[in-house]
C-alpha cells in the first residue's frame, strides 16, 4: 500500500516492482501482437504503418472489421510517455472490431526526445488523420499514460477540430495519470521533464471538458494506490461538468491485465469502449 503523505513517489509509481512475473508481460504482448497482425494482414484487414506526420514514429496500424466499419476505434498506448509503441498492442483491438469498428493504434515521439504536450499534438495529428479515413463516430482509449492523451484530447486549449470533436462518442481511460504533478517528484521526471506550467495545461483532472462527451475512467482495483486514486480524481473532477462520467474499479486486475478486456468483445472493459454498457 501507499502512504499519503507520499514519502516515496518512485515507489508510488511503480508497477512492474508490485506485480508477479512483470518481466515476461511485454515479451507475451508483442507475441500476440505479432500474431494478430499476421493474421489480419493474410486476410487483407491491416494497413500497417500509415504516416500521420513527419516525425519517424508518426506512424499508425488500421484494422478493419469483416464489413464496412460502423466508426473509429482509437488506442493509444501506454509505457509513462517514454517506452513501447503500436507494435506491442495489435491483439486488443480483437474487441472493438468484432463490434464492427475499425481500430486506429498509433506510435509516437517519446520523452526525453519530445515533451508531454507535444505527445498531446501528435495524438491529435494520428486521431484526425484516422478519422479522415474512416467515417461515423470516433471513440477514444488509452492505457496509463495513453489514459492522459485520449482524456487531454477532449479537455483544456484544444488539440482536435470542431469537425473531428464533434464527432467523438466516447473516451475510455484506462488507469490513466490524470494529474502530471506528482511524476514531477520521481525520478522518471528526469526523461519526463514535467514542469509546473506543463503540468497545469496537461494534466486532465485540472482542465475543464470541452464537451458533454461521456467519459469512463476505468482501473484494476488491485493497482498501485496512486492509480486507483488518479481514476477517482478523474472521475470527482469531471463529474461536476456536463460530461457523464462512469467509473470502475475492475476486481482482481493489476495494471498490466487490466487492459486484456479489450480484446474480448463481450468483456465488460470492450463493451464499456464501444458504448454497449
Amino acid at each position: 500500500m501507499t502512504d499519503y503523505p507520499i514519502a516515496d513517489y518512485d515507489d508510488a509509481y511503480a508497477n512492474g516492482a508490485h506485480i508477479a512475473g512483470a518481466a515476461d508481460y511485454p515479451p507475451r504482448w508483442a507475441a500476440k501482437a505479432e500474431a494478430f497482425r499476421h493474421q489480419l494482414s493474410k486476410a487483407g484487414r491491416a494497413r500497417l504503418d500509415l504516416g500521420y506526420g513527419s516525425a519517424p514514429r508518426n506512424q499508425l496500424d488500421l484494422f478493419m472489421p469483416e464489413s464496412a466499419p460502423k466508426g473509429l476505434a482509437v488506442f493509444v498506448h501506454g509505457g509513462y510517455w517514454k517506452a513501447f509503441d503500436k507494435s506491442n498492442w495489435s491483439h486488443l483491438a480483437a474487441g472493438p472490431l468484432a463490434h464492427g469498428f475499425a481500430v486506429a493504434m498509433p506510435s509516437y515521439t517519446l520523452c526525453p526526445e519530445n515533451s508531454i504536450s507535444g505527445i498531446a499534438r501528435e495524438i491529435a495529428a494520428a486521431v484526425s488523420f484516422a478519422a479522415q479515413e474512416i467515417a461515423g463516430p470516433i471513440r477514444l482509449t488509452g492505457h496509463s499514460a495513453g489514459g492522459q492523451l485520449v482524456t487531454r484530447m477532449i479537455s483544456g486549449a484544444p488539440l482536435l477540430s470542431d469537425d473531428v470533436l464533434s464527432r467523438i462518442a466516447g473516451v475510455t481511460s484506462i488507469s490513466g495519470v490524470h494529474d502530471l504533478r506528482p511524476l514531477m517528484q520521481t525520478e522518471m521526471n528526469d526523461a519526463l521533464k514535467i514542469d509546473a506550467a506543463e503540468a497545469q495545461t496537461e494534466s486532465p483532472v485540472l482542465l475543464a471538458p470541452l464537451a458533454p462527451i461521456p467519459v469512463t475512467a476505468w482501473v484494476g482495483a488491485s493497482e498501485r494506490p496512486e492509480f486507483v486514486r488518479q481514476n477517482r480524481a478523474l472521475y470527482e473532477m469531471w463529474r461536476g461538468f456536463a460530461t457523464p462520467m462512469h467509473m470502475y474499479e475492475d476486481a482482481g486486475k493489476h495494471h498490466f491485465d487490466v487492459i486484456d478486456g479489450l480484446s474480448d468483445p463481450d468483456h465488460p472493459l470492450c463493451r464499456a469502449f464501444v458504448g454497449l454498457d
